[in-house]
């Protein structure tokens, strides 16, 4: 456990390595008196004016305040260790720090309180690369393990793990991406089943959440959705898929129809949402392959209400409309991007195989050249006005944009892209990545 300083409003020294007060710990004494000194930190009001977190270097400030946030509600100087201790314990699950210290001191400047204080979080970030090593033997097999994880990549504790494992008997690979939501708490019931040549899926979704607003620059916008909300769901998915390959195919297509219907079995957000995806491919000369891709959907609240921000549709970034920041397309307010009711994108792609053919019938297989165009756009619609009015609205503000780069495939279930983008039809307020742009993932458009 990390080393913890506290200085107390009475000259009453302490330092020790444990945030709960242990009479042990404090200076010897009669019984009778170190009583009297736990009573004086039991009943001794203070106020936490600020919390400060020392040693940020890539991490968001932003996904840090939902944790921290009990130490403020702490009302004396042994409830400010005990919250700013289970608040050490949440960072530290995060998985983003190697070390956490806490300091807690009285507060000093010309707005402190004669009761005031200030906790401080010192971090250390773990690194931006890790990986392992590992070998495993079974009943008349063996293999061997390399994995790579690649700890809070973007800032807000995303986890990306890739693992190659190469045995006697068998290869894999394996990617998982992790991203944490604060607070939130899901059930899940589905049902899967082939109907003719398509496959359907049921499923009944509760979802407990909470939009926390902690950041001091975060819009009125985002800030009046904050707060806990419930959401219940049917949803309803049908696909036919005649792809030879999910992340390379050569030929084949794909449709994908969603519904999600909220409200009708408890829960306070109420919607009818649908959307689509639909891919062809068809194989040209020398191993190449034309792709195109179209997505769509749209969103409708039901009862009255207004739809909330967690459930709008969002655009932009590596795996929808290359050249744009991540979910950077759309409305926005002050800076934050608040989705939209209504979208579509499309993508022609070009994919061949490396010039000159290194590593072919091996390891160059698992590489394309990839050149493409994408366009697409995300707005709120007025549902009074007809369908006509609403494809004026999705025609308006295209954004587009177009490039090429490098596509490695991991396995049969994910692909890393790295591309070289030139973004077109910039709006105010998108956020372009102009240039050299990295994405990972299992959806691609």
């Amino acid at each position: 456990m990390g080393t913890v300083h506290a200085k107390s409003l009475d000259p009453l020294p302490m330092h020790g390595r444990d945030l709960s007060v242990n009479p042990d710990d404090l200076v010897e004494a009669p019984e009778t008196e170190q009583e009297a000194k736990q009573e004086i930190l039991e009943n001794k009001d203070v106020v936490v004016q600020h919390v400060n977190i020392q040693g940020l270097g890539r991490t968001k400030e932003d996904l840090l305040g939902y944790e921290i946030s009990d130490v403020f509600h702490a009302k004396n100087l042994i409830d400010v260790m005990k919250k700013s201790h289970i608040a050490r314990q949440k960072l530290l699950r995060l998985g983003i720090f190697k070390e956490v210290e806490v300091l807690i001191d009285t507060s000093e400047g010309t707005d402190a309180l004669p009761n005031g204080l200030d906790v401080t979080f010192e971090v250390t970030e773990v690194k931006r690369l890790t990986g392992s090593y590992n070998t495993m033997v079974g009943n008349n097999e063996g293999s061997m393990v390399l994995g790579l994880k690649l700890p809070n990549m973007f800032g807000r504790a995303e986890k990306l793990t890739f693992q190659f494992s190469y045995g006697t008997k068998e290869t894999s690979y394996g990617l998982s991406f992790f991203k944490p939501q604060n607070t939130n708490t899901v059930v899940t019931a589905t049902l899967n089943f082939p109907l003719g040549w398509t496959n359907h899926t049921l499923k009944w979704e509760g979802v407990w959440r909470e939009l926390g607003c902690l950041a001091r620059s975060a819009s009125f916008a985002v800030r009046e959705e904050s707060g806990h909300s419930l959401k219940s769901a049917l949803s309803h998915t049908v696909s036919v898929d005649s792809r030879n390959s999910a992340i390379f195919p050569s030929r084949g297509a794909l449709l994908r129809l969603n519904q999600e219907l909220a409200g009708y079995t408890g829960g306070d957000a109420s919607f009818l949402k649908e959307d689509f995806e639909l891919q062809l491919n068809r194989r040209l000369f020398w191993d190449s392959v034309l792709s195109a891709s179209l997505w769509g959907g749209m969103l409708y609240p039901l009862g009255g209400q207004p739809s909330c921000i967690a459930d709008r549709f969002y655009l932009g970034g590596p795996t929808s409309v290359r050249g744009f920041g991540m979910y950077s397309i759309g409305p926005q307010s002050e800076g934050d991007y608040l989705g939209g009711e209504a979208y579509w994108a499309g993508g022609l792609h070009l994919y061949t195989p490396l010039p000159f053919r290194p590593g072919k019938g091996g390891f160059g297989d698992l590489f394309r050249t990839h050149f493409f165009l994408n366009a697409g756009n995300l707005c709120n619609l007025n549902y009074g006005e007809g369908p006509r009015a609403h494809l004026q609205k999705l025609a308006e503000c295209i954004r587009w944009s177009y490039g090429a780069g490098i596509v490695l495939r991991l396995g049969n279930i994910a692909r890393l892209e790295l591309n070289y983008c030139v973004p077109m039809g910039v709006q105010s307020g998108d956020r372009i990545c102009d240039g050299v742009q990295f994405g990972a993932g299992i959806r691609f458009l």
